[in-house]
């Protein structure tokens, strides 16, 4: 991955944030996206010595935003060679309670964001001959859990999105291929316990045993753990791993 140029959203914290720190380790140059622009640098300022960062505030569901993203990222970095898909959004509320904002901001974040830079990112890619698109959707996308239908929707999207895509460029030396974590060890995920503990009244243990139990080992993935999955992916080494779902989840069912 050496010098090779690398595109991250999402990139300000958790599952994110690791990828950047793992892909930065395997020498790559980085273009770091996000809303949060302070987390952005305060990231870009714990890579290794000699890792070329640049942080960029983009919301990856405006085709403007994204489209003036990319143009900043290849004046400085250059082509496009490797894409990670991470920008996104979980909501809960049961389909009756699901409004048409939280629908639609659940689609534009998670779905339309994914094909928004992968639209921006193809064409160095396919001048190239070369490239590699990783897309993070969820085990939510391939089997769906209760009270999160609008979410679950769009990461079923990210992986037909994904597998379309694939069969487009299977001859012209670019993969795309999508990872699926389960419940990972992240603010997300954090967040969603306190609202169990403020709503209902359990203990935190209580409430994040309704995240683990879905992992047959029992605790949540952690984010090094899909940062490593992605790194492989976007590395030589998989080169005929293409259009597929990998799920990063204990053994989950699905």
């Amino acid at each position: 991955m050496q010098g090779r140029h690398a595109v991250i959203t999402g990139a300000g914290r958790g599952i994110g944030a690791a990828i950047a720190q793992r892909l930065a380790a395997e020498g790559a140059v980085l273009t770091l996206l996000g809303r949060g622009l302070d987390a952005l640098q305060a990231l870009a300022a714990t890579l290794p010595p000699g890792c070329r960062a640049l942080a960029l505030s983009c919301d990856v569901s405006d085709a403007e935003q994204v489209a003036a993203a990319f143009e900043a990222a290849r004046a400085t970095h250059g082509p496009v060679a490797l894409l990670v898909n991470n920008a996104g959004q979980a909501a809960t509320a049961p389909l009756h309670r699901t409004d048409d904002a939280l629908w639609a901001q659940m689609l534009a974040v998670n779905l339309t964001g994914t094909f928004l830079c992968t639209r921006a990112a193809l064409p160095d890619m396919l001048a190239a001959r070369a490239g590699r698109i990783v897309n993070v959707a969820s085990t939510a996308g391939q089997r769906g859990y209760a009270y999160c239908s609008a979410y679950a929707a769009a990461k079923h999207g990210v992986i037909g999105l994904t597998r379309s895509l694939a069969l487009e460029v299977a001859a012209t030396g670019i993969t795309v291929n999508a990872v699926c974590p389960g419940f990972t060890d992240t603010d997300i995920v954090a967040e969603s316990v306190q609202r169990i503990v403020g709503k209902t009244g359990r203990s935190e243990a209580e409430a994040m045993a309704e995240f683990t139990r879905h992992n047959p080992q029992g605790r949540l993935v952690q984010p090094a753990e899909v940062a490593a999955t992605v790194a492989w992916l976007c590395g030589d080494a998989a080169g005929s791993v293409h259009g597929q779902s990998i799920s990063v989840s204990g053994g989950e069912v699905m």
